[in-house]
């Protein structure tokens, strides 16, 4: 079969035939098996009940699953295989002729590197299996063992499914103790048993024992300024959305009137001028996004522009409260209902695909951390950025110049998190120089929670490094690195309403792009957005990249959720959590009633802990769903939330 090459529903790809396929393997997911007796073993024994499987070269099972075939390429070159599955401009030819170069795993980090898009990738060679997602982790792997056989695949809830593991409770306690999880908490799997590979790395499946994690990306060198780098950025995204082109229906996306999202629709206009965008009407007075939108949707004549006032959606923080998802929390609670009743309008209008702008955030925004590296660099550039810094934020002066003198390692800063976690928050603005945030407990986190993830912040401290030498570097690949898992549980949201979101910002090759130019560059306290900016201009309307402001949706965020409070107190009255001894209820409750000054903080811890309710709850109800070993899970008697489509 050399130089071969297939689509997933080609010759080699074999579908499954009798008996009824497990609902959780119905859905988009992706199983890969050792090639070895032991991976054909388990294979027979959980893989056959899937719809789709592609072999090993040695004809032993290697993937099952169900997926588009459209987004699955497979190629041969003698006893190598490689897989690509995902959203990529690669012909089965241009496949066939790259993996000829692939002789053992690691060799196909060249081929890697040059794949556009996003994407999974995996290689089967000599009788070990390479599998990876993408840098970002908005693609992940999974990895997990049955009877000393290693498997892996693309959701954790299958493989514990499969191996019948238990929810991991040092997880559901920092979620509701500290509410904002960050890397590495981001990218460890909410199953014990169940191990998340970090995104920075690949695994390696042997014929038997456990699989072993390889470190094959780092972040480039941030060596340019914006006025070199932004080019190469306009052409990464360019490429990144030419090649979301879908093969029926309408491509579809958010004009929310920001920079992020606009800048997509322009750059999607090119391929389709007949795009279907979407855009909320009316809100807060504060929020000057709607104007914007409107002046850019005058720019793009030939697109169809569908408009919903935000009147005509649920508010954030409304029932009906569910969870689609057994893979782990969703963070995006509040406004789950608002997001479906926009998705519906844009399938009821054939869209297929849908372009929007999350993570472009993190990529083009950050702390005021990378002043820590700039500092020992260029002490002069770093104390002017300094003084920008401050007056922005109103950061007092002793305190700002201690945080940035401070020489604590990442170790040190994990355990100042956990000794913050029993502290009052400060009273004043705190300088956001150092490696993070330091935030107390939730009000409403019990004793025993709190002390958990203090142990659960010790063991990081002794075990972590960062991401990059740079500072600047490292925050930026922890904000990418702690969104990308939020957002494929997103992603997942969309497709169960029939609509494919698609994460142009996320691309490997366009964080690559961004990340070679200066922190102090990309997060100049003088411009808002300047890489983007720089890198649009000519295509995107002046008017757009010269904005200075960003859309706030606070004050009626602020006032759903006082209205919504009852609708809350009724849901955590019979709490899965308190039943664990993670929450207090009459804490929460009076937290509701009477919320501290610091809402910014709290309304999100109070999403995390909701949506950790949530996930247990649709953990319970699924029959023959994954496993717990909880008595409290068993005797709380969780009913099933209620379907979306008949709440509304």
């Amino acid at each position: 079969m050399d130089g071969s090459a297939g689509r997933a529903n080609g010759a080699d790809v074999a579908l499954i035939s009798g008996g009824e396929a497990l609902q959780s393997l119905n859905d988009n997911n992706l199983m890969v098996f050792p090639d070895s007796p032991g991976g054909a073993r388990v294979h027979r024994q959980v893989g056959a009940m899937a719809p789709q499987m592609v072999p090993h070269a040695s004809g032993r099972p290697w993937l099952a699953g169900s997926w588009d075939p459209e987004d699955l390429v497979v190629a041969d070159a003698g006893p190598v295989r490689v897989v690509v599955y995902g959203s990529v401009s690669l012909t089965q030819e241009r496949l066939s002729a790259l993996v000829p170069t692939v002789r053992a795993l690691p060799d196909l980090d060249r081929l890697v590197r040059r794949l556009p898009g996003s994407a999974h990738v995996l290689a089967s060679a000599h009788g070990q299996v390479r599998f990876q997602g993408t840098v970002t982790g908005t693609r992940c792997v999974f990895t997990a063992c049955v009877d000393d056989v290693p498997i892996a695949g693309d959701r954790a809830d299958v493989l514990a499914g499969i191996t019948g593991a238990e929810v991991d409770e040092e997880l559901l306690a920092a979620s509701v103790t500290s509410g904002m999880f960050f890397a590495p908490l981001s990218e460890r799997s909410w199953w014990r048993g169940v191990q998340q590979v970090p995104a920075d790395s690949y695994a390696v499946l042997p014929g038997n024992g456990a699989a072993r994690m390889v470190r094959w990306w780092l972040p480039p060198e941030p060596h340019l300024s914006v006025a070199e780098g932004a080019g190469q950025v306009r052409e990464r995204l360019r490429e990144a959305v030419a090649l979301r082109q879908p093969r029926q229906g309408r491509l579809s996306a958010d004009l929310s009137g920001g920079m992020d999202s606009t800048s997509l629709c322009f750059l999607a206009a090119e391929h389709r001028p007949d795009l279907l965008t979407f855009r909320w009407t009316g809100g807060s007075v504060i929020n000057d996004d709607p104007q914007y939108a409107e002046q850019a949707a005058r720019s793009l004549r030939r697109a169809e522009h569908l408009t919903m006032p935000e009147s005509s959606a649920p508010p954030v923080f409304s029932p009906p409260y569910w969870a689609s998802d057994t893979e782990a929390p969703r963070a995006t609670t509040r406004g789950m209902n608002a997001i479906r009743t926009g998705i519906r309008l844009l399938v009821e209008h054939g869209a297929t695909w849908h372009l929007a702008g999350h993570g472009a955030d993190e990529l083009f925004t950050g702390s005021a951390a990378y002043l820590h590296t700039l500092l020992r660099r260029r002490p002069v550039t770093a104390l002017r950025q300094l003084q920008a810094h401050r007056a922005l934020s109103r950061w007092p002066l002793a305190t700002s110049l201690s945080e940035l003198l401070r020489g604590e390692d990442l170790g040190t800063w994990w355990r100042r998190c956990a000794d913050a976690l029993v502290r009052p928050a400060p009273a004043g603005p705190a300088p956001a120089l150092g490696w993070g945030a330091l935030l107390p407990a939730t009000p409403w986190a019990t004793g025993e929670a709190v002390q958990t993830t203090r142990r659960l912040f010790h063991g990081l401290a002794e075990e972590i490094a960062p991401l990059a030498p740079d500072r600047g570097q490292h925050e930026a690949l922890t904000a990418l690195r702690s969104a990308g898992p939020v957002l494929r549980l997103l992603r997942r949201e969309f497709a169960v309403e029939g609509l494919r979101l698609e994460l142009p910002y996320l691309d490997d090759r366009v964080v690559e792009a961004v990340l070679a130019i200066h922190p102090h560059e990309r997060c100049t306290p003088w411009r808002y957005k300047p890489v983007l900016a720089a890198a649009m201009r000519g295509l995107v309307p002046d008017v757009i990249l010269d904005r200075s402001t960003k859309g706030d949706c606070e004050e009626s965020v602020d006032r759903a959720l006082q209205q919504h409070v009852p609708d809350l107190l009724e849901l955590f009255a019979d709490s899965l959590l308190a039943h664990r001894g993670l929450i207090d209820v009459a804490k929460l409750r009076t937290t509701l009633r009477t919320p501290p000054r610091s809402a910014d903080v709290w309304s999100a811890q109070l999403e995390a802990t909701l949506g950790a309710e949530l996930w247990l709850r649709e953990i319970a109800a699924r029959p023959g769903g994954p496993p717990t070993a909880s008595a409290g899970l068993a005797a709380a008697h969780p009913h099933r939330m209620p379907d979306p489509e008949e709440a509304l």
